[in-house]
């Protein structure tokens, strides 16, 4: 296995100390690794664990878990189990079975990453399975970010050692060192997308071309390496990031279409998401980007949408819940969804501030609250002239998407304050200053 020693090396793939957890199905490559990664572990300074995910595909397929649970044991290495409803998570989100347990065992794995139960997740994947993934990457229109194929490391934390060995060395191995192993009979049932490339395509596809899995790797890293070329001329300054929000100048989809589409990809990938945008979904963003109306959007893979407003195109994940707010107007503060926190507090001090507002509070009616925009609202601006609240926000240019979430101080509906934009005519500070600072601290 001198090609996954190099290919360790290579990318400095672990660091001293690093707890390793393995995704182990008991199948022949995913049990080489536990083994290969157990017998160095000394040698690279790592703990290795087993972490078996248990799709809830097949009745029988307990006996895997089983069987992993005891060869991590004959190995000194600790085992996890878990379990997921993939049938059933793939009819509540209208997914593939695939997408679905892939989904589940990647949350799983984010999650023991979060907690600090590992460091790392090592895959099993090798030669055959990059030239798989490049094929079907392809075969669904991805773009060169989906035909350079899977990373040697991603995100620094799921990470490949086989990725440059081929399935004939690990057959090999496994001879070589009496590994057993369990095969998933579902691994034969070519409806699904991964097994039709692996047990019909690629057989039929070699028997003309024999080197055609080293060809089609090959090429993943040429593309691959073109790719990083390209990225490096991506401008720092394209995408503005703000949580689970990223805003793109519309200036910038006028670059050429490998620029805007590493834009786009970077954009996605800021708000976590790394798989599934494909070319269908770059081409539909820059055609929004260049000729939607204001407030027109994209649905993305994840419940993420891209919207066209004003000056930008913002990509977001999406959120359904209604939120309500109704709070009375006094000293505090108080936190509204989606929005920030409000802070009220009684001041002397009237120097400007970025989203700070000061108001008489003299002025402002006993019985008016904090609330939501409703219908029929209207404001004097400051410096008069009243009209429609919805009328004012578009003057303001605040996207259609986030005036709801938009807390006002208003009596009935009449509203003399705007958190975090500006306050009424009505209830500006006099000559003899009395006043509530209103500070909106964002989310």
């Amino acid at each position: 296995m001198e090609s996954a020693k190099e290919l360790i090396e290579k990318s400095k793939m672990f660091k001293r100390g690093d707890i390793i957890g393995v995704g182990v199905s008991g199948g022949e490559d995913s049990m080489a690794l536990l083994h290969f990664l157990s017998q160095h572990a000394e040698e690279y300074d790592i703990e290795v664990v087993a972490i078996h995910v248990d799709h809830g595909i097949r009745e029988n397929s307990y006996e895997d878990a089983d069987f992993v649970k005891q060869k991590a044991k004959d190995m000194g290495v600790r085992f996890y189990k878990f379990r997921i409803d993939a049938p059933k998570l793939a009819k509540d989100k209208n997914l593939s079975i695939e997408t679905a347990a892939r989904d589940g065992r990647y949350g799983i794995f984010a999650s023991l990453i979060k907690k600090g139960v590992v460091d790392k997740i090592a895959l099993a994947h090798h030669t055959t399975d990059q030239a798989e993934t490049i094929l079907m990457h392809i075969f669904r229109g991805s773009g060169i970010s989906g035909a350079k194929g899977m990373e040697v490391v991603r995100d620094n934390i799921y990470v490949r050692p086989f990725l440059t060995t081929s399935k004939a060395q690990i057959k090999q191995y496994c001879i070589d060192n009496r590994i057993d192993n369990v095969e998933d009979y579902s691994n034969k049932d070519n409806s699904y997308n991964r097994n039709f490339v692996r047990n019909v395509l690629m057989p039929e596809i070699q028997k003309r071309w024999p080197n055609a899995v080293n060809s089609i790797a090959n090429f993943g890293q040429a593309v691959a390496e073109d790719d990083e070329y390209i990225n490096s001329n991506v401008y720092a300054d394209a995408t503005m990031v703000h949580e689970k929000e990223v805003k793109i100048p519309l200036s910038y989809f006028l670059y050429p279409n490998s620029i805007v589409a590493r834009i786009i990809f970077k954009a996605v990938k800021a708000i976590g998401i790394s798989q599934d945008v494909e070319r269908k979904h770059i081409l539909a963003i820059k055609e929004l980007a260049n000729k939607g109306q204001n407030g027109a959007r994209v649905y993305l893979p994840f419940e993420a949408i891209a919207i066209k407003e004003y000056d930008y195109l913002t990509i977001y994940n999406r959120h359904e819940e209604e939120y309500t707010l109704n709070q009375p107007f006094k000293c505090g503060e108080f936190d509204v969804e989606g929005f920030g926190k409000v802070v009220v507090r009684r001041v002397k001090d009237f120097t400007p501030k970025e989203n700070v507002l000061y108001l008489d509070y003299r002025l402002v009616p006993k019985t008016a609250t904090w609330r939501f925009r409703q219908d029929g609202d209207v404001f004097t601006k400051f410096g008069g002239g009243s009209k429609k609240l919805k009328s004012y926000l578009i003057d303001k240019k605040v996207p259609q998407r986030l005036r709801n979430l938009l807390p006002v101080l208003a009596d009935d509906n009449e509203v003399y304050a705007i958190a975090g934009i500006e306050i009424s005519d009505k209830v500006k500070v006099g000559d003899v200053p009395t006043a509530f600072m209103i500070e909106v601290i964002k989310k």
